[in-house]
């Protein structure tokens, strides 16, 4: 790879005209440099990619508000693990 701002630049072009690859191709490298916010737009911008990143990253967390957030924006496996965490047996005990 030549410059890495000249490729990301292109990548939104091919991505802007409908390129799903280079979308999915963006969100690996929003994962890779752990920009969540990038994440989030490319997941509003219909990267289901972008969505399973920020799924495993959420999941990883414990984090549910996010992975309520995740489905809402259109990523259904988001949804599927909220409620997979939501019915886990609790782990601790509340007095």
């Amino acid at each position: 790879m030549a410059n890495m701002n000249t490729d990301r630049e292109t990548l939104r072009e091919l991505a802007d005209e409908g390129n799903e690859t280079a979308l999915d191709r963006l969100a690996d490298l929003a994962d890779t440099a752990d920009d969540l916010g990038e994440l989030s737009e490319l997941l509003d911008e219909g990267s289901m990619h972008a969505g399973f990143l920020l799924t495993r990253r959420a999941t990883a967390n414990g984090d549910l508000r996010e992975l309520q957030r995740i489905s809402d924006a259109g990523y259904e496996e988001a949804g599927n693990e909220l409620d997979r965490l939501l019915k886990a047996p609790a782990t601790g005990h509340q007095d």
